[in-house]
């Protein structure tokens, strides 16, 4: 239950970022363009300016989230499956578990809080900071990884 939860949860990121295109994109606009870092920062220069990429960008993001999502969901799936199998079974069926929560990990925390919060400054930004956000998706990603990676018990 608890991939499945967060397979939920990704999904409806990925979805609210696909039908609301433009409300999040100006989140990453203005976190890429650094437009809202102290003013005397000196890592301006870090800045993308480049609207092509800042689209590209986002659709990345978007795609990997999906992803995040679809492996979860796969993941879920092949574990009810096997929920009454032999252990060897249903440990193997864990991996697109693994890979989707890992891959979830690694979004919200290398993309948000290392590139996002780190390399683009967006801890300055009053108005454009998610890292409290990505903190509490990518602990409770890495919470349900760290479970369901546990040993299971014949």
């Amino acid at each position: 239950m608890a991939v499945a939860a967060i397979a939920f949860f990704a999904s409806l990121v990925a979805f609210g970022n696909i039908t609301d295109y433009g409300t999040n994109f100006a989140f990453v606009e203005h976190v890429l363009r650094m437009d809202t870092i102290f003013p005397d920062a000196t890592i301006g220069y870090r800045a993308i300016e480049s609207p092509a990429l800042h689209h590209a960008a986002y659709v990345f993001i978007i795609a990997l989230e999906s992803m995040v999502a679809l492996l979860c969901w796969l993941g879920a799936w092949r574990m009810l499956l096997r929920l009454r199998a032999p252990l060897a079974q249903f440990q193997r069926a864990k991996h697109a578990a693994y890979a989707g929560l890992m891959l979830g990990f690694l979004v919200w925390q290398v993309g948000f809080m290392s590139i996002g919060g780190e390399w683009f400054g967006m801890w300055m930004s009053q108005q454009w900071n998610g890292i409290e956000s990505a903190f509490r998706f990518f602990i409770t990603i890495l919470a349900v990884l760290i479970f369901v990676a546990l040993p299971d018990e014949g």
